[in-house]
């Protein structure tokens, strides 16, 4: 077989239908759009949501709360979490990224107490609470909290 006997095989391609192109086409006159009534004219059809007079679903169902636009977004993470580091190592985001721990959008990063530290760490841009804070300085690990 060579490169110019390629074919796509026998009814997988078909030409597009070519509406409003005289009477021998078999789709001239009204273009396959009927004879009256709102699809048929320019700009004809109807809005999204629609329901041809009925009441909308969008109407219908009940609405309950509100997305807070002021949300902040917060990923955490354990102490525990932190052992995959070797001693010594300073932790920041771009590090957290590059090691697969945190993912996606979000405003901050916050260390949790639940876990050993067994390591020595300098945790730079992450928030903490107060047990993984006691933890990481018992340890001989430093902290640089974030205040946002």
């Amino acid at each position: 077989m060579k490169l110019h006997e390629l074919a796509p095989a026998a009814g997988s391609r078909k030409n597009r239908k070519r509406v409003g192109r005289g009477p021998g086409s078999g789709m001239g006159s009204t273009s396959t759009r009927g004879n009256k009534g709102h699809n048929s004219r320019s700009g004809g059809g109807v809005r999204p949501g629609f329901e041809g007079g009925q009441m909308p679903i969008h109407r219908r169902l009940p609405k309950r709360g509100f997305t807070n636009i002021f949300k902040k977004n917060v990923v955490t993470l354990n102490v525990n979490d932190l052992d995959r580091f070797d001693d010594g190592a300073t932790i920041d985001i771009a590090v957290l990224k590059e090691a697969g721990l945190i993912k996606g959008k979000f405003d901050s990063v916050k260390i949790l107490g639940n876990g050993e530290v067994k390591k020595v760490f300098s945790l730079k841009q992450c928030k903490a609470s107060k047990v993984a804070k006691e933890k990481i300085e018992s340890a001989g690990g430093s902290l640089e909290i974030v205040q946002k």
